[in-house]
């Protein structure tokens, strides 16, 4: 899998989906990883830190595409407010339990996700929350 994942910060949709062909670049506050599918790991770290079900979840419509098709090509898509929030509010010790939680879960998958870069990934993500909750913005994932 070579996949090319970055979220970032933006006010509205129509200013994330202009990230669409090119991605976040420095137009936009961004964090960079690669290789997970972030479509099914926002689903799952949702889970894991607010509960419910993933079926549930993506019968509710998540995560929200808000610019391209998903159909293998690029893909601008809204991180939920509920996991904005449960990542903002949870302690550095409950994000830690959801990495290696998560972590455990794309193993049993076959996908290896080491433990210290899943806690990255949860803890970046938490903190670039926090950021744009700090400017009433939210938070985008551009796919590649």
């Amino acid at each position: 899998m070579s996949t090319i994942v970055e979220f970032f910060v933006a006010p509205d949709d129509t200013s994330a989906s202009l990230a669409l062909k090119t991605g976040p670049g420095r137009a936009f506050e961004s964090l960079s990883f690669g290789n997970f599918d972030p479509e099914e790991a926002v689903v799952e770290w949702e889970c894991l830190l607010a509960g419910g079900s993933s079926e549930e979840l993506v019968e509710a419509g998540e995560p929200r595409i808000a610019a391209g098709q998903d159909d293998d090509g690029c893909v601008v898509f809204a991180i939920s407010p509920r996991l904005s929030t449960a990542l903002a509010d949870a302690p550095h010790s409950r994000l830690h339990d959801v990495a290696a939680s998560w972590a455990q879960l794309r193993a049993e998958d076959g996908e290896v996700i080491d433990v210290e870069i899943a806690e990255a990934i949860v803890g970046g993500l938490a903190a670039l929350v926090s950021s744009a909750r700090g400017q009433n913005q939210g938070v985008y994932c551009w796919v590649a």
